[in-house]
């Protein structure tokens, strides 16, 4: 695996090194006064830079008219399976990565990582999962405990290629449509708040959906704008169904992105017609481009098989 930044600029780089920093420090707190003895030999063995910093062609323009910005994608390997839960061991690193970027900036690039065991990342390589199979091709190591390699890939052949994507697009593309019309009744009774939580499932479906379909992998996690940025590297028409040049477009998200938990637990969740209207409207056009990418990478394995 490369381990050579040279393609990035220094400013990026030192970014880089930052982040890393970052994790290590809080993943020391989060296990430093462990008694079980998995726990206290609990260690990072790899952070492995993949997507568009890795592959080249980020997008750094977050003062232009769309005001987008790619992501550093990180995928940390763990040396124990239950250290891959995200609640126990990494709320911190994620909130210090956040507030490093909103707040001291001393971050200017967003940071999403996931965290998976070697064993998880081998297991996908040999089903033949995309998302794995790029990540080994791409991807860049910024740290390695050892110098032991991911295995080598076992792509699918076109025809289970085919049936995965088919499976994928028949089970979460008609949930995203039920969490939909849900929505719309809940909306039209006034029940705005439970609207609000099944519109988040809707569209939480739509990014499973598109990255199943194009990657065979998605996390296992409800934060939209981590799907969301997920699944923004795969096509641009997604990047397209969320305006965000401005500030209350931007804010609208982010209300939507906490109706998963707020809209369901908090007595102090609003949310207006107005605005449930509009996250609606944005939940529709991001069904339409999900519909189309899907069928476009069907089509293609398709065109593979005859």
């Amino acid at each position: 695996m490369r381990t050579d930044l040279d393609h990035l600029p220094a400013n990026k780089q030192r970014e880089l090194e930052r982040v890393k920093q970052i994790i290590f420090e809080e993943f020391a707190d989060s296990i430093a006064l462990a008694t079980m003895n998995w726990k206290k030999k609990g260690r990072i063995d790899k952070v492995i830079l993949y997507g568009s910093y890795a592959r080249g062609g980020w997008v750094d323009e977050p003062h232009t008219a769309k005001g987008y910005r790619s992501d550093f994608d990180l995928l940390i390997i763990v040396s124990d399976k239950r250290l891959t839960d995200k609640v126990e061991f990494w709320p911190k690193v994620e909130d210090r990565l956040n507030r490093e970027l909103a707040i001291d900036k001393t971050l200017h690039t967003p940071v999403n990582f996931i965290v998976h065991t070697i064993q998880e990342v081998n297991d996908g390589l040999a089903h033949g999962r995309y998302f794995f199979m790029d990540v080994a091709k791409d991807g860049i190591a910024l740290y390695e405990f050892d110098d032991k390699e991911l295995h080598t890939p076992k792509p699918k052949t076109p025809q289970q290629a085919l049936d995965m994507a088919r499976e994928y697009f028949e089970e979460w593309l008609p949930q995203a449509n039920a969490f939909y019309k849900m929505y719309q009744a809940g909306f039209n009774e006034g029940a705005l708040k439970q609207a609000s939580f099944v519109l988040h499932q809707s569209a939480e479906s739509l990014y499973h959906c598109v990255l199943l379909v194009c990657t065979f992998y998605t996390p296992h996690v409800h934060n939209l704008g981590f799907l969301r940025t997920q699944a923004e590297r795969i096509d641009m028409r997604l990047v397209d169904a969320w305006p965000r040049e401005l500030k209350a477009d931007r804010k609208h998200f982010e209300k939507l992105k906490e109706a998963y938990v707020k809209a369901r637990y908090s007595k102090h969740y609003r949310i207006s017609e107005e605005e449930l209207r509009w996250l609606g409207e944005r939940v529709e056009e991001l069904g339409r481009a999900v519909h189309a990418v899907c069928s476009e990478r069907i089509a293609l394995l398709e065109a593979q098989v005859k």
